[in-house]
């Protein structure tokens, strides 16, 4: 194994070891994650949504936003991350949206859908169409909504994201 290698397998193991810690630590799931920038580790996460009785902390999501705060930026292109299991349809977007380059994972979703973490219906419920899914969602147009479209759309000094 090559010193690439190597790095691999040191950040996911550090993804992992954090998982493990903070699950028997009481503070959730067994989700950990590692983010890494030109070979330095720039942001953790671990899963928090029991603890903070925040829906949207879990480790991807906590990491992302540890490393943006640490690198003061919103875009976190250049770098990686490592997650003890493969995202979610909830991460994976916040993974797309943070612009990293590569995911890392290690345990699969049907891994954790066995241990009780399904997200197999989120995965359906986003392919469907929105008037197919069992969300209802409802279009509700509203004047001062579009102004601020057509606001930002021409707006001179905004920052592109």
């Amino acid at each position: 194994m090559c010193d690439h290698d190597d790095k691999h397998a040191e950040h996911m193991a550090e993804a992992a070891r954090i998982s493990r810690e903070k699950m028997h630590a009481g503070f959730g799931g067994p989700f950990g994650a590692v983010i890494v920038k030109d070979g330095l580790v720039v942001g953790t996460g671990f899963n928090k949504v029991t603890t903070d009785n925040d829906p949207t902390a879990h480790a991807e999501v906590v990491a992302i936003r540890d490393a943006c705060k640490n690198l003061d930026t919103f875009s976190l292109k250049g770098a990686v991350i490592y997650t003890s299991c493969e995202p979610c349809p909830m991460c994976l977007a916040s993974i797309y949206w943070a612009r990293l380059d590569r995911v890392y994972y290690a345990n699969s979703r049907y891994d954790a859908a066995r241990i009780g973490f399904d997200d197999e219906f989120l995965y359906e419920e986003i392919a469907k169409e929105i008037d197919k899914r069992s969300l209802e969602m409802v279009h509700l147009p509203d004047v001062i909504a579009a102004t601020a479209f057509d606001e930002w759309e021409a707006k001179e000094d905004k920052i592109a994201y």
